[in-house]
């Protein structure tokens, strides 16, 4: 991936949850995380993505075995405009494209030469994307833990409550209250960890950023009929 890997995306707690929490020794403080502390938790997300109408970011991405084995290794820059739209611009190590334009959700491939669309209400329901694409509150999609401070970051761990979910758990780091990190683990224990940086708050974008139309002799799948 890098694409196949944010369409998954695009983490109810078990075994994923454990690869998650026991990599920084955290499993045994967030199992004795009480239901005030639970509500306190989605507060302070609240609190940190509150306000947030537009974001971009450089972002570095790995994905590991679930044991510390680096299997792949993208890059390249996210831009966000709530609510519902958002695009990934891949760099590293080809150029890729994950585009939501509010109501259809593509990935292109550029080497491939081939666009997958597919609508976003079914693709992004109880994902992490909802996290940043969403308007709606953190707390009606995911069940959020807080977690003890690690790496210079303050963590929360989210578990999503539908069933229907590709990832079993997420982990978030925040700065200041500015999102630095992303750790997710799928159903197969692998873990993605997207860091962040560069960030800015509420940049005014241009009014195609997202939206996408497949260049000549591109194949595209999933596109209804004329």
């Amino acid at each position: 991936m890098p694409m196949p890997t944010l369409r998954s995306a695009c983490l109810a707690a078990g075994a994923a949850t454990a690869v998650l929490c026991a990599s920084a020794g955290l499993c045994a403080a967030a199992a004795a995380i009480t239901a005030t502390g639970a509500a306190a938790a989605a507060v302070q997300v609240e609190q940190n993505l509150q306000g947030l109408s537009s974001w971009s970011a450089d972002f570095s991405q790995t994905i590991d075995d679930g044991n510390g084995k680096i299997l792949r290794r993208a890059a390249g820059h996210l831009y966000l405009l709530r609510p519902g739209r958002f695009r990934w611009d891949y760099t590293e190590p080809s150029e890729q494209l994950v585009l939501a334009d509010g109501k259809k959700l593509w990935f292109y491939d550029k080497d491939l030469a081939q666009a997958n669309v597919r609508d976003m209400d079914a693709t992004l329901a109880s994902t992490p994307a909802v996290l940043l694409s969403s308007t709606a509150p953190v707390a009606s999609q995911f069940d959020i833990k807080a977690l003890p401070p690690a790496d210079g970051l303050e963590w929360y761990q989210l578990t999503p409550k539908g069933t229907d979910s590709d990832f079993q758990a997420v982990r978030i780091g925040f700065s200041g209250g500015e999102l630095q990190q992303m750790l997710l683990a799928d159903k197969l224990n692998q873990v993605t960890r997207l860091t962040f940086s560069k960030q800015k708050r509420n940049a005014k974008f241009p009014p195609d950023l997202f939206s996408f139309k497949p260049p000549p002799g591109v194949d595209v799948i999933g596109r209804d009929p004329p």
